[in-house]
């Protein structure tokens, strides 16, 4: 969609995102840090944070590699794992798809690797739902040590072809 554009995350970016409040059964989902803390969190260069702006105002946010991964997976296998939210006033509302394909297009002309893993509590269908129909294929399901994000179930996809 042409009025989606990428960007690097800035500390205003951080500080938005980190206020978002989801609705039950998603507010397993809130950022549970200070926004100090993750503001210094999500600006580390290691966690790849970048956001999605729609018509110029903040829609969703993703990062890359291990910040994307929940303890308990088998992640041993080469791949880039891919974390995203979306600004809660949008969820649900049909552009899951769309933000998926921008992250999706964004990683394979960021960077030179396969497969694109997404790691998703079990019980978030809706999320399931929009990662498989961009193609996204079950790889794995796991019960984490620990809750994490209100769930210890997750399912790992992949898609080998962006």
């Amino acid at each position: 969609m042409s009025d989606l554009t990428i960007r690097t995350v800035t500390e205003a970016d951080v500080r938005d995102f980190a206020t978002w409040r989801y609705e039950p059964p998603f507010d397993a989902y809130n950022n549970t840090q200070s926004v100090d803390e993750a503001v210094e969190y999500f600006l580390q260069p290691s966690t790849g944070c970048h956001v999605i702006l729609s018509q110029g105002e903040l829609a969703a946010f993703f990062t890359f590699g291990s910040d994307a991964r929940v303890p308990g997976g088998d992640y041993s296998t080469p791949g880039l794992d891919i974390g995203l939210g979306v600004k809660p006033s949008l969820t649900g509302r049909g552009r899951g798809r769309t933000f998926v394909e921008a992250v999706v297009g964004f990683a394979g002309n960021t960077f030179d690797i396969e497969p694109l893993r997404v790691t998703i509590a079990a019980e978030n269908q809706p999320a399931l739902r929009v990662w498989s129909a961009a193609g996204f294929v079950e790889t794995q399901r796991f019960r984490a040590p620990e809750t994490v994000m209100g769930s210890n179930i997750f399912v790992v996809l992949e898609n080998v072809s962006h």
